[in-house]
C-alpha cells in the first residue's frame, strides 16, 4: 500500500514543533517519519535516546512508525553492535535506515533482531550491495529500501537511474521509498544547505503535490517522505489529496468553463484511456454518453499542441463532450475546445499514459 510521509530533525529542531507538525501529519493520513541520527553530535546516548524516545512516541500516537538514518560511524560513535539493535528499540523507533553499509551478512543478521525493527537499505547506489544482502537470506519481511535526498542543488539522481535502481529493488522483491522537497523556503534538512531535498534533480523547485503524483506514476515507489520540514499545512493537504492509484495531471486553464466542460473535467466515475489508443491523442470516451443531451458550444479553438486538454463540442455531432490530452501537434479544424493545458514539468507524466489507465486532473492555481 502506498505511503505518504515527513521527516524531522531532532538535531535542528523542538521538541514541542516536532510533536505538532507530527500531529498535523497524522490527522492527514501521513503514515511515516524519516529522521536522522548521523548528525546527533556531542550527546550523550541516554540524552540521544530520551529525545528520539518522545517523538517516537508522538508518531505511534498519530498512528505512524518512524525510521532513524544510521550508518557504521553512528554504530561505533554509539558504541553499538550490529548483533544487538535493543538502543533503538529503546528509543521506540520502528526501523533502522543503513545509509552506508556493512559486508552483506551483518545487515542480513541485522533482520533477525528479537526486537522486530525493520532495516532499511539505501535504494540509490550500488545495486550490486542490495543483491548482496539479498545473498545472505535476509528475513525478507523486515527488509526495505529507500532512496537518498539531495541538499546540494544539481546533484539529485536521474530519472533514468531513479528506474533503473527501482526496477532492480523490485525484481528482488524489495518496497522503495524516495523523498521529494516541501517549497517552504524556511524548511532545513540534517544538514546546513537549503537548497531542496528531493531524490530526482527534476523535481528540484516543483510543486511537492507534483512530486508526488509523479513517484507514485512511475509504478515503482511505494513510500514518498517530504524530506525537509516543516511543510507548509497546504503542502501536507495537496499531498494526502494525492490518489496514489490514478494518474493525475495538473492543468492550466485557458478558460472560463462551462458547467458541462466543468463536469467533464472532473468526471464521475473516472476517465478511463481507451484500449484502442491513438498516437496523436488520449481519449476519454464515456462522457460524450453520459452528456449527449447537454450543449458544448464552441470555444478557444486554436489549434493543438502536446499536452493541450481538450473537450469535443457541439460540432463533432455523436463525439460531442468527449475529453481529450494531445500527444502530438495538429491542427484544429473548430470542434475541438481546448479548456487548458498540462503545464511543461508536468509531460513527464504523459509518459505514463498506457491503454485503459485511469486518469484525472487537479487544477493549477
Amino acid at each position: 500500500m502506498a505511503r505518504l510521509g515527513i521527516s524531522i530533525y531532532p538535531e535542528q529542531s523542538k521538541l514541542e514543533e516536532d510533536i505538532v507538525y507530527i500531529k498535523k501529519a497524522g490527522s492527514y493520513g501521513f503514515k511515516r517519519i524519516f529522521t536522522c541520527l548521523l548528525s546527533a553530535e556531542g550527546k550523550a546516548r541516554e540524552e540521544v535516546t530520551e529525545e528520539f524516545r518522545l517523538r517516537s512516541d508522538a508518531a505511534h500516537e498519530s498512528g505512524m512508525e518512524i525510521i532513524a538514518d544510521v550508518s557504521p560511524a553512528v554504530f561505533e560513535k554509539m558504541g553499538i553492535s550490529y548483533e544487538d539493535l535493543s538502543v533503538f528499540h529503546e528509543m521506540h523507533l520502528d526501523g533502522i535506515r543503513l545509509d552506508e553499509g556493512f559486508d552483506g551478512m551483518k545487515e542480513s543478521l541485522m533482520t533477525y533482531n528479537p526486537q522486530g525493527l525493520k532495516v532499511e537499505l539505501n535504494a540509490s547506489t550500488q545495486l550490486v550491495y542490495v543483491e548482496n544482502v539479498m545473498d545472505h537470506h535476509p528475513d525478507r519481511s523486515r527488509l526495505i529500501t529507500c532512496h537518498n535526498f539531495y541538499p546540494q542543488k544539481y546533484s539529485g539522481i536521474s530519472l533514468a537511474h531513479f528506474n533503473k535502481c527501482n526496477d532492480k529493488m523490485k525484481s528482488l522483491g524489495l518496497p522503495v521509498a524516495a523523498f521529494i522537497s516541501s517549497g517552504n523556503p524556511s524548511a532545513y534538512g540534517p544538514w546546513p544547505v537549503n537548497e531542496g531535498l528531493c531524490t530526482l534533480e527534476m523535481h528540484r523547485g516543483l510543486p511537492v503535490d507534483f512530486q508526488a503524483r509523479h513517484l507514485f506514476a512511475t509504478g515503482t515507489t511505494d513510500d514518498v517522505i517530504i524530506a525537509n520540514a516543516y511543510a507548509f499545512d497546504e503542502e501536507l493537504a495537496a499531498c494526502a489529496a494525492v490518489n496514489p492509484s490514478i494518474l493525475t495531471f495538473g492543468i492550466e486553464l485557458e478558460k472560463e468553463l462551462t458547467p458541462t466542460e466543468a463536469a467533464i473535467l472532473d468526471y464521475e466515475p473516472k476517465h478511463v484511456v481507451r484500449g484502442d489508443m491513438s498516437e496523436y491523442m488520449v481519449r476519454s470516451t464515456w462522457p460524450r454518453v453520459t452528456f449527449a443531451a447537454e450543449s458544448v458550444p464552441a470555444a478557444n479553438t486554436r489549434d493543438l499542441k502536446r499536452g493541450d486538454v481538450v473537450i469535443l463540442n457541439d460540432g463533432y455531432s455523436k463525439y460531442k463532450g468527449e475529453l481529450h490530452i494531445v500527444l502530438k501537434e495538429m491542427p484544429n479544424d473548430g470542434r475541438k475546445n481546448v479548456i487548458g493545458h498540462i503545464p511543461d514539468y508536468e509531460k513527464v507524466l504523459l509518459n505514463y499514459i498506457e491503454p485503459w489507465k485511469v486518469f484525472a486532473f487537479t487544477r493549477i492555481r
